[in-house]
């Protein structure tokens, strides 16, 4: 079975759940911004959790099926259609050979994830399916989707009418709300600027993709004064080469804060406030530039037992769709 693609949306890309393992040769995790979402997705249409979907930004693709399928689309609230009849999200719902799927405008969120029954066959690369667009690498030929593609998909037999509960679906909250550990840097600003960072409001910057958020709004950090380190740069917010983790959050200059995601570089010289938890990293993409933010300080124990938490979310789910 292949899909064709019509028209490619806006940054649609072949996505599953990572590449880990090699992120020290400086080739990122990449996979599902949502990782929730594309879970969720490939459960619906009784893929392996895993499976490789379509993960489309604001705006949906138009897609042409040459086999009938089951399809479920989960994350933003983006409506799928079906030769023009509206279908609803986080549901799983057939498809027919010759029937187009397109999208309706964007409700809420930022992030769709299209599971198709066999997942998205395209080639391995370093043992995922996930599309690294900066490094040419994996997904299809290495980059978004475009008119006239060609997508293969594995054999699967899905069932359709199977929904996620409401109470289940993932999404930030009204102002979101990012759960974060202070890092091995948070010596470098004084006491004050580290309460007003958490007191204030944030909001996502336009400058936000898969390699990170940036956020403005909130004030300038203020810098304990320093000797430059040697090999460290003149910024104050300059440090000595250092690696990153996901989720860290540096601000160049001390000014918007920029929370690096799936497909960030592995490390550089600006210090790191802290990390983004594990748990609410999902989150961060279905966040839509000018979202309000807020920071909100936890410990190890917090973050360990949020994790703890969406997994047993996500328990719930496989037990509602078993």
């Amino acid at each position: 079975m292949a899909i064709k693609v019509i028209a490619p949306g806006l940054a649609t890309t072949v996505q599953d759940l990572g590449r880990p393992g090699y992120y020290h040769l400086g080739i990122p995790l990449s996979g599902a911004m949502d990782r929730y979402a594309l879970v969720c997705a490939n459960l619906l249409v009784g893929n392996d959790e895993g499976a490789a979907c379509l993960e489309c930004v604001f705006m949906g693709p138009e897609l042409e099926f040459t086999r009938d399928a089951v399809v479920a689309v989960t994350g933003a609230d983006l409506p799928p259609k079906v030769d023009g009849e509206e279908r609803e999200t986080w549901t799983s719902f057939p498809v027919k050979a010759g029937q187009r799927l397109s999208f309706s405008f964007l409700k809420a969120g930022a992030r769709a994830y299209i599971a198709v029954s066999g997942g998205i066959d395209v080639p391995v690369v370093l043992g995922s399916r996930s599309t690294y667009a900066l490094g040419a690498l994996g997904g299809h030929e290495g980059r978004a989707l475009a008119a006239g593609d060609t997508l293969p998909v594995g054999a699967g037999a899905g069932r359709a009418g199977r929904s996620v509960p409401a109470a289940l679906r993932r999404m930030p909250g009204k102002p979101a709300e990012l759960r974060m550990l202070p890092g091995l840097y948070w010596h470098r600003i004084t006491a004050e600027a580290g309460r007003h960072f958490f007191a204030d409001t944030w909001k996502v910057a336009p400058e936000a993709d898969r390699i990170g958020y940036r956020f403005r709004g909130g004030r300038p950090l203020d810098f304990v004064p320093r000797e430059q380190p040697f090999g460290a740069g003149s910024d104050p917010s300059n440090i000595v080469d250092a690696c990153y983790p996901y989720g860290s959050i540096q601000v160049p200059g001390g000014t918007e804060p920029i929370v690096l995601h799936r497909d960030a570089v592995s490390g550089g010289g600006y210090f790191m406030l802290g990390t983004v938890i594990s748990a609410d990293m999902d989150l961060i993409g279905q966040m839509q530039p000018h979202t309000e933010t807020r920071f909100v300080e936890v410990d190890m124990a917090t973050a360990l037992k949020a994790r703890h938490d969406r997994e047993a979310g996500l328990q719930k789910v496989r037990d509602a769709l078993a």
